[in-house]
């Protein structure tokens, strides 16, 4: 790791890399997941799904399987409340109240293969499973649209009926698209009849799947005085019980949700999926229900990121200065409305400054699960179109990428295409950190044999991050050591950072701080983790509940030296008089005499960051190998750079940059969604879902550049999603850099790149 642009401030725990706190717990096989659930009385569900990508549901008949032994019940849609139409906002997944139960269990009709249309309860699992064989479900396929080509068609069949879409503002009956939004600044037109260059690519991009190694769970017990329990790997507790309250027709405060740990999420366990069915089946039996998706179902009724397709067009002048570029966003959101077309659009053409710029975003519904976030959900496939027709450019004007970005890079102040500007951010600093790197200072060298070919390629990204509500609450025990409740479910070392940053206020060391993620009733109400808002906005709450903490030990010291709360000074985790030289606490010692000056302290901190999170940008430079004799792709190295503000573990950092870049490649060259033309998932395993492993990449090279956010009192910007947004890109140039032509479609896998290889020999 290599750290450029150090912030002034001193910092004593933040910057540090101490263990884990949770780490003990996960490494023992301490840590308790989603099916670690166990309780008395406890039953096993398996749930029905539709064979079938659009089919009217004529009729369901499930008496056999209620009369079957160890069978304690059975469920279909008209178990579950018609749910009335209003928006749940869950943070990265914003859906409708009628959508988001008519997706867990189906109403009517099928719409996506996969789709529930039963579930059972049983003594065991065995059970259930058998009992599914019992119901009989009588199918009138429909025609069904799987493309966005095929659903924007003229008489395309429509997925739903009663669908009513926005375009721009203007009510849409009878359609697949959802929702069509506009972000335009300037005068695009005016700007491309100013330019000497102008590229346009259309770039196509497949569905990919987070690859969570840990299936979604559920576990639900709705007791006999009305109160719902909900065990379950979330990334957003607080959404799920207020999406559960919406689909259930049930008030918020009769609803818990216990976060679990969760085995990765990267934005698909954000949405509710079992947890209704389960919820539904312990009401009828009357005992708690544990449902687990096996994988195929991980694979065919959970969401993925959408595909589609994007074309961008840009142009420059005799100078390389961009003068105007507009983009086409059409995504597949699913058999629901929710692609991440808002995000893409923003993010978009968010690494340069262009003074005339259109962007066109279409979401549109099509007979597949429906999509979710998938780490900076929207924005690298959008990114993946513009950093090709950057990279097309620099190579017609002859001008350098590194010098080319640099050129254009946005800066603060400057505007995005949906209108806020920029504040302080670390783009012309990632871009210099890559330009000044061993790795672009590297020669490429020779290929290692005749038949293979090497090139090098340069990529930005961008994610905005989010604000969000979050609370913590900080209690001091006499020892002087602290626990910290928060309610941030843990991915990727977020118990660390957070009581990093109430540490570094304290000045105690970060080992004295006991963090603890808890359920819905025990901590106000705390938005998803995701969005790249954990430690920066969870992390404020815990700097705002420690200064609290400071000042009410002031107080106590002022009462244990006889003297004015003025005086009492606080440095470095010492308390001192500043007119009695002589007496001076450290935090601990003074927390030892808390019983005698008024008792513990406990004070909660409470914060609701709006808008953007500071943003974080990224820049990546990758080198290939390609053997032109199978269209294999070697990644032969690999560095990023990336905007931290400032790195609270900077381990942690580091290893957010580098899975966003596997997860890049994996998508870049391998993954995607195989769907025949009956809507079926063919590759739906990890066998055939081919995502990298340690044999297909390289050590990833590391750069934390730290421009500190000014929205943050350390300076932190969330760094999550930012290091997928260039990784498919940036391979791509390399792969135009390597073999002379441009691959537009994701994933370029060998049979795309030995297609273009012939078509390039047939030209």
């Amino acid at each position: 790791m290599t750290s450029k642009t150090e912030p002034k401030r001193k910092f004593r725990v933040v910057g540090t890399r101490p263990i884990r706190h949770d780490g003990w717990d996960k490494v023992l096989g301490r840590a308790a997941y989603g099916a670690d659930v166990k309780l008395p009385g406890l039953v096993h569900g398996a749930v029905l799904r539709s064979p079938h990508a659009h089919a009217r549901i004529v009729k369901i008949d499930t008496a056999k399987a209620e009369k079957a032994p160890g069978v304690l019940a059975v469920m279909t849609a008209a178990d579950m409340p018609v749910a009335a139409s209003q928006v749940l906002d869950l943070g990265e997944e914003v859906t409708n109240a009628t959508y988001a139960s008519d997706r867990v269990m189906a109403r009517g009709k099928a719409v996506y293969n996969g789709h529930p249309v039963a579930a059972v309860a049983a003594v065991d699992l065995n059970t259930a499973l058998e009992a599914l064989r019992l119901i009989e479900v009588t199918y009138e396929v429909l025609p069904s649209v799987l493309t966005v080509e095929q659903a924007m068609a003229p008489g395309a069949p429509l997925v739903h009926d009663d669908l009513v879409g926005d375009d721009i503002g203007e009510r849409v009956e009878h359609t697949n698209v959802a929702e069509h939004i506009r972000y335009e600044v300037g005068d695009p037109e005016a700007g491309f009849a100013e330019a000497s260059t102008i590229v346009e690519l259309e770039c196509r991009l497949s569905r990919a799947h987070q690859g969570y190694i840990e299936p979604q769970t559920a576990t639900a017990f709705w007791s006999q005085d009305g109160k719902l329990t909900v065990w379950t790997s979330t990334q957003a507790s607080f959404g799920q019980r207020d999406a559960l309250a919406g689909v259930l027709m049930r008030p918020v405060s009769s609803i818990k949700v216990v976060p679990m740990e969760i085995g990765g999420g990267f934005g698909g366990k954000i949405g509710i999926y079992l947890e209704p069915l389960a919820a539904v089946l312990s009401r009828k039996c009357g005992r708690p229900v544990k449902l687990v998706m096996e994988r195929r179902a991980v694979f065919d009724a959970t969401g993925p990121a959408p595909g589609g397709i994007v074309r961008v067009k840009m142009g420059v002048d005799d100078k390389g200065l961009i003068t105007a570029a507009t983009a086409d966003i059409r995504y597949g959101a699913g058999a629901y409305p929710g692609a991440q077309i808002n995000p893409a659009s923003v993010c978009v053409f968010a690494s340069y400054r262009i003074a005339n710029a259109r962007v066109d975003g279409y979401d549109v519904v099509i007979n597949l699960s429906k999509t979710s976030a998938y780490r900076a959900p929207g924005a690298p496939q959008a990114t993946f179109a513009t950093e090709t027709v950057v990279d097309e450019i620099c190579r017609r004007i002859g001008m350098d990428p590194a010098e080319f970005r640099l050129l254009n890079a946005s800066k603060e102040g400057d505007r995005r295409v949906d209108g806020p500007a920029f504040p302080r951010i670390g783009n012309v600093e990632v871009v210099e950190a890559i330009k000044g790197s061993a790795h672009y200072r590297s020669k490429l060298g020779p290929a290692s044999s005749p038949a293979k070919k090497r090139g090098r390629g340069m990529a930005s990204g961008f994610w905005q991050g989010i604000g969000g509500k979050s609370t913590v609450t900080i209690s001091v025990n006499n020892d002087g050591v602290v626990s910290l409740i928060e309610g941030s479910v843990d991915i990727g070392g977020t118990r660390a950072s957070i009581a990093m940053q109430a540490a570094e206020v304290l000045g105690i060391a970060a080992e004295d701080v006991h963090p603890s993620v808890v359920d819905t009733d025990s901590i106000g109400h705390t938005d998803l983790t995701a969005g790249s808002r954990t430690t920066y906005a969870t992390g404020a709450a815990a700097i705002k509940a420690a200064e609290q903490v400071v000042e009410e030990m002031k107080n106590r010291a002022a009462l244990a030296w006889e003297t004015d709360a003025g005086n009492v000074r606080f440095e470095d985790g010492v308390f001192s008089n500043a007119v009695a030289k002589g007496q001076r606490l450290t935090f601990k010692e003074l927390s030892g005499k808390l019983g005698a000056t008024g008792g513990q302290i406990s004070t909660t901190g409470v914060v609701n960051l709006r808008g953007s999170g500071g943003g974080s940008f990224a820049a990546h430079l990758v080198d290939v190998e390609v053997d032109t004799e199978t269209g294999k792709v070697e990644i032969l190295r690999y560095t990023a750079a990336q905007d931290a503000g400032k790195a609270v573990h900077p381990a942690y950092v580091e290893g957010q940059m580098e899975g966003g870049a596997v997860q890049g490649i994996g998508w870049a060259l391998n993954e995607e969604y195989v769907v025949g033309d009956d809507g079926v998932m063919q590759n739906a395993t990890f066998l055939d879902y081919r995502m990298p492993t340690t044999l297909d990449v390289p050590m990833i090279e590391t750069i934390i550049v730290e421009v500190p956010n000014e929205r943050h009192p350390f300076g932190v910007r969330g760094i999550g999603e930012t290091g997928i947004v260039p990784p498919m890109p940036a391979i791509s140039n390399a792969l135009r850099d390597a073999l002379g032509l441009r691959l537009t479609e994701l994933p370029m896998k060998p049979g795309r790149v030995m297609a273009a290889l012939k078509a390039q020999a047939a030209s």
